[in-house]
C-alpha cells in the first residue's frame, strides 16, 4: 500500500509536538460500565471524568428497557427516517420530551453535536449573522461556519459586550447563539438577560442545554426552567450523552420548528436515526427524571461539598455555579503531571489544555456525579491535598 512518507513524517512531528506542549491527550480503556468507580488497566479508579452526572449510564431500569427494546425492534434503525420511516419509539420520546421540556416539539437527532450542525444552518445563511458567546461549544462554533452567516462574538456572558455588537451593523436575520451551562467552567449562561435583548434587538434566541438538563431546573428540566423561560427561547438543543446516560440529542421548540427542520436538517435527512435500544433507554431515562428529583438534589449536595473542600485546601476551582469543578492549573504540562499523578493514586481525572480551552488557562476538570458517596468525596479531596502539595500547587 502506497504512503505519502512526508506527510506521516508531518503527522508524527505534530504528536511529538503536541506531546511536549502536554496537549497530547492520553485516552484510558474503560474495563467497566461507568460509575463512580471503573476499572482500568484491571485496577479499581474514582471516576471524575464522565459527564454521567446522575449516574443514569448504568441504570438497572434503564438497561432493561433497552434490552426490550432490542428484543422488541432489533438492533438497526434501517436508514435515514425521512426513507426507511420513524419508529414508535422516536414518536414516543419525543412527545415525551416535549411535555418535560414544556415546548411545543421536540425533533431527536443522532447526537448534541449533530442537533447543533442540524439547526444552525438551517435557520440563517449567508445574509444573516450569528452573535456568538465567545467560550461556546466547538458543535455551535462548527455550526455557524455551516452556515456561512456572519459571526459576531461577544465577551463571555457579558451582556454589554452582547448589546453592543446587537447595535452594530448587524444583516439579515440576527440569531444569538449561547451555551447555557459552559461545560469547562462551569458558569452559567445569564438567559434571561439575552431573552431581553433578543426582544429588543429583534433577534432570535438559542441556548445548546447540553449541560443543563439534567442538572438545572426542577427535576433537570433545564436551563430553560431554571429561569421560568418557558415560551421565550426560539431554540433549546439538547444532549442525552450527559445527564441523562445514553446518546443522541434534540431540538426543542415550536411546532413549526420541527416541521422544518425535518424538511431542512442535513443531519436528519443524511444520517441514520439513532437505534431503538438507545432510543427505549432515553425514554426510560425521562421518566426516572420526572418520576422524582431525587437524583438532581444529590449531584447539587456532592458538587457543592467537594468545591468547598478543594477550595479550603487551596485550589483555585474557578467560578463555576454548577457541580463541574475546574481545578485551575493554567500550564498545560503542569495539569497533565497532575492528572498523572492522581491516577497513580487512583483517580481519574483528565487534564484539559487548548484547544477545549484557552492556552494557559490548561485546568483539570473534575465532574462530580450524583453517585459518589462521601466516602468517596472525602477521599478524593485528601489525594487531591496529597498530590497537589507533593507538587507544590497549594
Amino acid at each position: 500500500m502506497f504512503m505519502n512518507t512526508e506527510f506521516q513524517r508531518e503527522l508524527q512531528n505534530r504528536i511529538s509536538d503536541l506531546k511536549k506542549e502536554g496537549l497530547y491527550n492520553k485516552i484510558k480503556t474503560l474495563e467497566s460500565p461507568q460509575g463512580a468507580w471503573l476499572e482500568i488497566n484491571g485496577e479499581e479508579v474514582l471516576n471524575f471524568s464522565s459527564n454521567n452526572y446522575l449516574g443514569l449510564a448504568n441504570h438497572k431500569e434503564i438497561v432493561k428497557a433497552a434490552q426490550d427494546a432490542l428484543n422488541k425492534f432489533g438492533i438497526g434503525p434501517g436508514a435515514v427516517r425521512s426513507i426507511a420511516g420513524t419508529m414508535t419509539l422516536h414518536n414516543e420520546l419525543e412527545k415525551k420530551l416535549a411535555e418535560f421540556k414544556k415546548t411545543e416539539a421536540v425533533l431527536t437527532f443522532q447526537s448534541g453535536f449533530n442537533a447543533n450542525l442540524a439547526v444552525i444552518p438551517a435557520l440563517v445563511g449567508r445574509e444573516d449573522t450569528i452573535i456568538s458567546d465567545e467560550l461556546n461549544h466547538a458543535s455551535i462554533i462548527d455550526g455557524t461556519r455551516l452556515s456561512g452567516a456572519e459571526v459576531k462574538v461577544y465577551n463571555h456572558v457579558d451582556m454589554k459586550s452582547l448589546e453592543e455588537v446587537l447595535q452594530s451593523d448587524c444583516k439579515g436575520r440576527k440569531l444569538i447563539v449561547t451555551d447555557g451551562v459552559f461545560s469547562m467552567d462551569g458558569d452559567i449562561a445569564p438567559l434571561a438577560d439575552i431573552v431581553e435583548l433578543g426582544k429588543k434587538y429583534n433577534a432570535l434566541v438559542m441556548v445548546d442545554d447540553a449541560h443543563g438538563e439534567g442538572v438545572l431546573g426542577s427535576h433537570g428540566r433545564g436551563i430553560v426552567d431554571h429561569f421560568n423561560l418557558h415560551g421565550e427561547v426560539d431554540i433549546e438543543v439538547g444532549t442525552f450523552s450527559k445527564a441523562i446516560g445514553t446518546v443522541g440529542g434534540c431540538v426543542a421548540g415550536s411546532k413549526v420548528l420541527k416541521e422544518y427542520l425535518k424538511q431542512q436538517g442535513r443531519p436528519f435527512l443524511f444520517s441514520s436515526a439513532v437505534t431503538p435500544p438507545d432510543i427505549a433507554a432515553t425514554i426510560k431515562a425521562v421518566e426516572i427524571l420526572q418520576r422524582d428529583d431525587k437524583l438532581v438534589s444529590k449531584l447539587w449536595e456532592n458538587g457543592d461539598k467537594f468545591k468547598e473542600k478543594l477550595k479550603e485546601a487551596g485550589f483555585d476551582v474557578g467560578h463555576s455555579e454548577t457541580p463541574i469543578t475546574p481545578v485551575m492549573i493554567g500550564d498545560a504540562k503542569t495539569a497533565q503531571e497532575l492528572s498523572d499523578r492522581l491516577f497513580e493514586e487512583k483517580i481519574f481525572a483528565q487534564s484539559i489544555g487548548y484547544p477545549t480551552v484557552p492556552k494557559g488557562k490548561a485546568r483539570i476538570r473534575v465532574m462530580i456525579s450524583a453517585v459518589h458517596s462521601s466516602d468517596d468525596l472525602e477521599y478524593a479531596v485528601e489525594k487531591f491535598k496529597k498530590v497537589g502539595k507533593e507538587m507544590d500547587l497549594i
